[in-house]
């Protein structure tokens, strides 16, 4: 075998070592991935995200993915001749629009599924109506009525307890029922969150179009690769975070202080973006620690 190969095989075999301690740390956890934006838009990324999540299934970690479908939607709504229209960020689902939304979710749900399952994975597609999983109520915009969009209330993770239980990787829906068993569209975001606290996730993970937090939005050196969860609320009290960041990063927090161990905010754009943050000392985005879990590794 010539030099320039053997470093090649060397360096290949230096990543393994890596990755060797975060595999048997996170050895039978749970961590929940939530995955939109233009990752899933992307089909070559698209195969990407679902393979890191494949591999985080076969050596040892249980996965759960919660998954969007913005984009997907606003396309199919534009076909049937509506316009979309978003308040604070919430699209307004009308009936009509809310039936599209749970049409394309199970579309994109179930196109998933068999990317997983061609990858040697059993996985299973499911929404929040599923064993009563998500149960909502109606949630308003600054008081704003904008229709069938959900606030999550309760979590029923058993169902999802009982797949991980029989190793099949869930992949979950952002739809849900209230008290009259109507149907609702809910945040994707707010669904990953709730779902990484009621099953007790080790990580919760946003594949997001952004690189990570940052100090300063217009300061590309601010880059925040680490943060605890105690800074990142005085970031958020502050008025430094704004726009999309906000809601996130509160779902952040939230779920650190609910127990979730770690929270990552990745760009989903970067191949292989998951197995470079989780498997690597120096990853690739913004990752929000418990503040315990911080001071020890600042010490």
């Amino acid at each position: 075998m010539e030099h320039k190969d053997m470093q090649k095989v060397l360096a290949k075999a230096e990543v393994l070592i890596e990755a060797l301690p975060y595999i048997q740390k996170f050895n039978r956890r749970i961590i929940v991935v939530k995955y939109g934006g233009s990752a899933m838009a992307n089909e070559e990324l698209q195969k990407n995200v679902i393979k890191d999540v494949t591999l985080l299934k076969l050596v040892g970690f249980k996965p759960i993915i919660v998954h969007g479908g913005g984009k997907e939607i606003s396309k199919w709504v534009q076909k049937v001749g509506k316009e979309s229209e978003f308040v604070n960020g919430l699209r307004v689902t009308d009936a009509e629009t809310m039936e599209i939304a749970e049409m394309v979710l199970s579309k994109v749900n179930k196109r998933l599924v068999t990317m997983v399952e061609e990858l040697g994975v059993r996985a299973v597609g499911i929404s929040g109506k599923d064993g009563g999983m998500l149960h909502v109520e109606k949630k308003y915009s600054d008081g704003k009525d904008i229709g069938f969009v959900g606030n999550i209330t309760e979590v029923n993770p058993k169902i999802l307890h009982d797949l991980l239980e029989k190793d099949f990787l869930p992949i979950v829906a952002p739809v849900g029922l209230d008290d009259a068993f109507h149907t609702y569209n809910i945040n994707a975001d707010d669904a990953a969150c709730a779902v990484a606290k009621a099953v007790g996730a080790d990580k919760l993970v946003f594949l997001t179009d952004i690189e990570g937090l940052y100090g300063d939005i217009d300061d590309k050196d601010s880059f925040i690769s680490r943060i605890s969860c105690s800074e990142a609320e005085k970031l958020i009290d502050g008025g430094v975070i704004g726009g999309g960041m906000l809601p996130k990063l509160n779902n952040c927090t939230s779920a650190i202080r609910s127990g979730v161990n770690r929270v990552h905010i990745l760009d989903g754009r970067i191949p292989h973006c998951l197995l470079l943050e989780i498997f690597t000392k120096e990853g690739v985005g913004t990752a929000i620690v418990d503040d315990e879990d911080y001071t020890q590794m600042s010490e």
